[in-house]
């Protein structure tokens, strides 16, 4: 009996030695950030403006940074700003449209363009044409009712001033000089109408990542760990977060323990903020989906097109379903993505598992996952639909936009994953949520980015607000406050309220980031009246607003 009990004293010292080892074996930082994305990659650079002297690490499971929904070739890489995007300016039930969320999404890219600016003026950021490039935008549409729409659209955004260098036109010989490549065999009574802006842009979102990652690296506070899986994150008995991750090439463990937690993992946040355990997480359910785009290098077709021309969705499908023909800059060169066409699988990220839908089923979140899936049942028939598209069906869409489009010179790209936000609501059980969210527990230790749209476009206003929702009395501060509008001049103000601002915002930094010159706006135009809540809102379509 002694000799039993000896023994299992023994070995409860022995596990408690381990126990308090372990403990001491945990690295202490201020800061850990989950995931090498740009999300992640921009909140470290801001809080290496405000806080130099914290210290921070970085985790990411893959062997480099920007390899998943960041990297250029996983996205769009629109410089999402409301210019050309028809979604963010719906009609309301009386046939007015409103402008409200393109002003909103507008002026979140101003505040990009300055971080991306003042980057660049820190030699964080270097050679502004690696990752950003002027590119008209434009929408590009057919059929009387969509004309007609466009119409409605060009007049209501005329009374901002981000958006009145927008020109519109239904002649096809002006559409020619803006887009050649679309107009040519195209057949000459075919009814169009376009909107044509050229202060839009093509953006790197990977190579932005990586410069940020880069310069973070040259800081003796940051610590990056690659080919890292988390595998558990607990709470400590001081209120920080305990982090294990493991090493995919060797297989050692390691762990962190930091102050403040952020997760910003792409369409692998929600499993990890579940893994948290902190009950705000609960609410929360992921719809995954995907896409695909055609693609050209061709270089004597890619150097005939230079704009960023959205289209409309098909009769019947959602939204989402937008072709947009891109002009973009990528690894040095000029290419034209076609698409998207929305691909489904169970995967959260490309580089994902199978099973990770099933995964981030809980008892909470269930129901919501149900509900939604009953609600949204068009969608699930789009994307059955489009999953058995052929190879003849992408290019006869890719014709629509590009008439004398050869088969040849166009591969199928499989671009990155998007896991859209469902969230539990009392009245119908479970919403498909629109855009970003930002989740964090109420003590401010620990944040989460979940959603998709319009991601790394407003990266550095969602950041900020992050900091806002976290940091509440850091930034509340005179040090934060003038550190935050060095870098940000427009901080707390709106610009669509000051054409003088608009210009001087857009000038500054087209300079800086060695944008076209911008267009001169008449000051003596007002901004005119703001846009006027709908009488009758519209019903509410979350489908509108996924992003491929």
């Amino acid at each position: 009996m002694i000799k039993t009990t000896s023994k299992a004293l023994l070995g409860l010292a022995i596990s408690m030695g381990m126990l308090q080892a372990h403990a001491a074996e945990s690295k202490k930082v201020d800061v850990l950030l989950i995931g090498g994305g740009i999300m992640s990659s921009t909140l470290g650079v801001w809080l290496n403006e405000l806080e130099p002297s914290w210290t921070m690490e970085m985790v990411e499971r893959l062997d480099k940074v920007a390899e998943e929904s960041s990297n250029g070739w996983n996205n769009a890489g629109t410089g999402h700003s409301g210019l050309a995007e028809l979604n963010y300016t719906p009609e309301d039930k009386d046939g007015k449209v409103n402008i409200s969320k393109a002003i909103e999404i507008n002026e979140a890219f101003q505040v990009t363009r300055q971080f991306l600016a003042w980057q660049v003026r820190q030699t964080v950021l270097k050679n502004p044409h690696s990752f950003i490039n002027s590119t008209p935008h434009m929408s590009f549409v057919w059929g009387d009712d969509n004309i007609k729409f466009l119409k409605k659209r060009y007049e209501a955004l005329q009374a901002s001033p981000l958006f009145r260098p927008m020109q519109y036109s239904e002649d096809h010989a002006q559409i020619a000089k803006w887009v050649p490549l679309m107009m040519e065999g195209r057949d000459p009574n075919q009814k169009l109408a376009t909107t044509w802006t050229p202060i839009g842009t093509d953006v790197n979102w990977g190579e932005v990542t990586r410069q940020y990652v880069s310069s973070l690296q040259t800081r003796p506070n940051f610590n990056l760990k690659l080919s890292s899986e988390v595998n558990d994150i607990t709470r400590n008995a001081d209120g920080s977060w305990h982090v294990e991750y493991k090493n995919l090439k060797d297989g050692t463990s390691s762990a962190t323990d930091a102050k403040f937690l952020f997760i910003g993992a792409g369409g692998g946040a929600l499993k990890l903020l579940q893994k948290s355990g902190i009950p705000e997480g609960r609410d929360y359910a992921g719809f995954p989906v995907g896409g695909s785009f055609l693609v050209t290098d061709n270089q004597d077709i890619a150097l005939q097109h230079m704009a960023k021309a959205y289209g409309i969705a098909s009769t019947g499908a959602p939204p989402m379903s937008v072709p947009h023909l891109d002009t973009r800059v990528l690894d040095g060169k000029r290419v034209i993505l076609f698409g998207p066409f929305a691909t489904f699988s169970t995967k959260f990220l490309k580089e994902g598992s199978y099973l990770d839908l099933f995964s981030s089923m809980t008892t909470h979140n269930f129901w919501p996952m149900t509900k939604v899936g009953i609600e949204q049942y068009p969608l699930v028939e789009y994307l059955a639909g489009q999953l058995m598209l052929s190879d003849d069906d992408r290019f006869k869409a890719l014709q629509e936009y590009f008439p004398h489009a050869k088969k040849e010179d166009w591969r199928l790209w499989q671009a990155g994953q998007r896991v859209q936000i469902i969230k539990r609501d009392a009245e119908k059980g479970g919403v498909l949520k629109l855009g970003t969210e930002v989740v964090s527990s109420q003590d401010g230790s620990i944040a989460a980015l979940l959603g998709a749209s319009p991601g790394a476009s407003t990266a550095a206003p969602i950041m900020l607000n992050v900091l806002e929702k976290v940091f509440k009395d850091k930034v509340a501060t005179p040090e934060w406050q003038a550190k935050i509008r060095q870098i940000v001049p427009s901080y707390g103000t709106k610009l669509n309220d000051s054409p003088a601002a608009v210009q001087q915002e857009w000038n500054y930094t087209a300079e800086v980031l060695q944008l076209d010159k911008p267009p001169v706006l008449d000051l003596s135009v007002g901004t005119g009246a703001a846009p006027a809540a709908p009488s009758k809102p519209a019903e509410s379509k979350p489908a509108n607003d996924m992003a491929l």
